[in-house]
């Protein structure tokens, strides 16, 4: 199973000659380099902020569109991403487009970079998921970057192209429903597009080797499902590699909230409750292309959570893989149960940092919204450097503390810990669980993608659906650690 986007993206030094679009980026200061009269551009609305496009009208066999990048001395790659999206969408009922960036980008440092940007946005926003579908969703199927012939343009589509196929696949996963991706499919479709990306090595578990293994989490939530859980694990050891980083993704692969039953309403959209597994093996595949040097391991700990005859009930125990009791109280606070048992797993390897990403609580949408995800941390430095590769690739991060005092609200009176805490503070009780799993002295930082990973609007870079959030972040954060 190749990684692949819908688009092919190339570089040119000039527009080909068979093109059905040619989209023109314009700086919001030179406006004369539109090629169009300033009267007919403030008649149209026209001031080419970042994103901002403009269809040209007329009878042309080719499509004209001008896209704004905003000011020239702040061209950044987020308004290169948001450039190349909105020329994307501005063309998706034509075959092939051309983005000529070549005056826009003339400014631009790292030529590199630049077409990395333009390869991640036009690749993104033309992402269609038609797996269902009778017939193709989206025509565009060709984009050509037209820049100034620089050798590294190439390089930077390369890269871009890498990235943004992890964050398809990403977004294929979550998009697939849940009676589909049962959690062996999961580890299937990973295990072939593994084997395609090389260098990376597979395990998986049964129920059988989880039962093993004491992943008593995992099991707890199974327990109402006809479908047997999988415990996947892939790691990546580069020649060289400059220390360890662990990650771990939340993977139900649907939630009904188990005997604790979601209202309709809320189930319609669970299968999406597996992408933090789908984030973090997504960038997984996309190591070994990108050449990173940091050694990485990927857990994902995958069940749906239903309500059959030996569903868990409230109040049931389990023991968790580091020998934690738990008492469940609510069977639809599960995806910390599985990511209990990850933690543990991935801690007794002592990697140099963990990383967890889950789409864990209700409140962490409601304290930041649905754009935006929660980072809480045993170790600020390591939330500043999570945060910070967030914002250089355009995922919005914003750090919640864990409040010592709310500990207290997840003693329990029959076993060591109970799986909730009061009314308030839940994405916080949340974190406090999960750090109790994480091994002693060992930095960690969870992103709760609640909001985020999943969007009921249209995007700037792609349609409804899964957005792929994450996935950029952590390629970021780590190719940054390779140069600390």
């Amino acid at each position: 199973m190749t990684l692949e986007t819908t688009v092919t993206v190339a570089t040119a030094r000039k527009v080909p000659a068979k093109v059905e679009a040619v989209a023109r980026l314009v700086a919001s200061d030179r406006l004369d380099d539109s090629g169009l009269d300033r009267g007919v551009l403030d008649a149209s609305g026209f001031e080419a902020k970042a994103g901002q496009s403009l269809v040209i009208p007329g009878g042309g066999a080719v499509l004209t569109i001008l896209v704004g990048v905003g000011p020239s001395n702040g061209l950044d790659a987020r308004s290169l991403r948001l450039a190349a999206a909105a020329a994307t969408k501005a063309a998706q009922r034509v075959r092939s487009l051309a983005v000529d960036h070549a005056a826009a980008t003339a400014p631009f440092d790292d030529p590199t970079s630049a077409t990395q940007a333009l390869t991640e946005g036009a690749a993104l926003a033309a992402y269609r998921f038609g797996a269902h579908r009778s017939a193709a969703p989206h025509a565009l199927r060709k984009v050509t970057l037209v820049g100034n012939g620089d050798k590294r343009e190439a390089a930077g589509v390369a890269r871009g192209r890498a990235i943004a196929a992890a964050v398809c696949f990403a977004r294929d996963l979550v998009n697939e429903p849940g009676g589909t991706l049962t959690p062996a499919e999961f580890a299937a479709r990973v295990s072939a597009a593994a084997a395609d990306a090389g260098s990376l090595k597979v395990t998986v578990w049964d129920k059988r080797k989880i039962a093993a293994q004491r992943l008593g989490g995992l099991l707890a939530v199974n327990q109402g499902s006809g479908n047997e859980p999988r415990f996947v694990q892939v790691s990546y050891r580069p020649a060289g590699a400059r220390g360890h980083v662990a990650l771990v993704g939340k993977g139900i692969t649907f939630d009904s909230g188990g005997l604790s039953l979601k209202q309709p309403e809320s189930m319609m959209t669970m299968k999406c409750d597996m992408a933090g597994a789908a984030a973090v093996m997504s960038t997984m595949l996309a190591l070994p292309a990108l050449r990173v040097p940091v050694a990485v391991t990927a857990y994902a700990p995958l069940t749906d959570n239903m309500t059959g005859d030996f569903a868990q009930r409230p109040g049931d125990v389990f023991t968790a893989r580091n020998g934690t009791t738990v008492e469940v109280l609510n069977t639809d606070a599960e995806g910390r149960l599985v990511l209990a048992d990850a933690l543990a797993v991935a801690s007794e390897a002592r990697p140099d940092v963990i990383l967890d990403l889950a789409t864990l609580t209700g409140a962490c949408m409601v304290a930041l919204g649905d754009k935006v995800a929660g980072v809480l941390s045993n170790d600020e430095s390591l939330s500043d450097e999570v945060r910070a590769a967030g914002t250089e690739v355009g995922e919005a991060l914003w750090p919640l503390p864990l409040v010592e005092d709310y500990r207290k609200l997840l003693d329990s009176e029959v076993a060591d810990l109970k799986n909730i805490g009061g009314r308030y503070g839940g994405t916080i009780t949340a974190g406090l669980f999960l750090r109790e799993f994480v091994g002693e002295g060992i930095p960690w930082a969870h992103l709760d993608i609640a909001g985020p990973a999943f969007t009921e609007e249209v995007p700037a870079d792609g349609p409804k659906g899964a957005t792929g959030f994450g996935v950029r972040t952590l390629i970021e954060f780590l190719e940054r650690r390779a140069v600390r």
